[in-house]
């Protein structure tokens, strides 16, 4: 797709997927060190950029060969990207407070290097997914996005998120706000429903690994769901996935052993990764379709 407002030089870039299981969609860096696989949403694949261009657009400031910007320099446009007919600007600093506060990025002379284009490209489409969220009226309120920091970082507390990745707070409720968004979108768009993620679990104290106790038995049965008769205090089929592996284990409905809790878990675990991976491939679909009507310019190429 062509851009209009294209300047000698510059290559427009259709976003594109590639095969793949697992890479992140761009995320801002301080976020994505605590966020688990899929609960932003994964994208698989990855974006690249054409090649050099010679300046950038009218508006911005001429990049070709040039490695660091001023502090002058920063809200001046290193790239854009169109998506539904509309071209929107990208500025130094909308990149670079992705992944640090703007002061923290200075370098000792004051200058701030350029965005790597890696950069550029994860700012470019996140801004689409939110876009697409937008024109479905896919909105967080406020106390969505703060049950959405607690579970991804044990805290709702902004300032104190900020602090510990070096981040302006303001700029970490707006991400935290804009992956819940994100997130909100790809569980109204993907139909297979993501379950809890399985918790481990409780270590029993040392000496005791071996002790029978109700309280395993209860983490136990809370996992088997139909696999278990709590009335007969049973089996309540054998041809689930459970019964193949606890069966070895001694189990009631009020006693079990960590070692049984923790065969549980695995099953679990690997219940829901199974789970991940089909709401995985249907995440991807959905965005490889939505960035592939978008394009991003890059005002210059820097390797990352």
């Amino acid at each position: 797709m062509a851009d209009k407002n294209s300047t000698a030089g510059e290559k427009n870039t259709p976003f594109s997927a590639a095969d793949g299981k697992g890479r992140g969609l761009g995320t801002p860096a301080w976020v994505a060190i605590c966020v688990v696989a899929l609960v932003v949403g994964v994208l698989c694949g990855h974006f690249l950029i054409g090649g050099t261009s010679a300046t950038s657009s009218p508006a911005g400031v001429a990049l070709q060969g040039k490695t660091t910007l001023s502090a002058d320099e920063l809200d001046s446009t290193i790239a854009t990207y169109t998506y539904n007919g509309q071209t929107t600007n990208i500025t130094a600093r909308e990149v670079i407070e992705q992944n640090s506060a703007v002061e923290d990025a200075a370098n000792e002379d004051g200058t701030y290097n350029v965005p790597v284009a890696s950069d550029v490209v994860a700012y470019a489409q996140n801004a689409v997914v939110l876009a697409d969220a937008a024109a479905q009226g896919v909105t967080v309120s406020d106390d969505e996005v703060a049950a959405f920091a607690e579970q991804m970082f044990g805290t709702s507390d902004y300032a104190t998120i900020a602090s510990n990745y070096g981040i302006d707070e303001e700029i970490a409720k707006a991400t935290i706000a804009d992956s819940a968004t994100m997130s909100k979108l790809r569980d109204s768009v993907v139909s297979t429903p993501l379950p809890d993620v399985p918790t481990a679990p409780t270590e029993p104290e040392e000496g005791a690994e071996d002790t029978p106790t109700a309280d395993y038995a209860s983490y136990i049965i809370g996992l088997l769901g139909d696999e278990w008769d709590s009335e007969a205090g049973t089996w309540a089929r054998q041809d689930g996935d459970y019964y193949a592996t606890l069966s070895s284990y001694e189990i009631t409905n009020d006693s079990a052993t960590y070692a049984a809790a923790e065969a549980a878990y695995q099953v679990a675990s690997n219940n829901y990764s199974e789970v991940a991976t089909q709401v995985s491939e249907e995440w991807v679909a959905y965005t490889r379709n939505l960035l592939s009507n978008a394009t991003v310019q890059v005002g210059s190429l820097v390797a990352s």
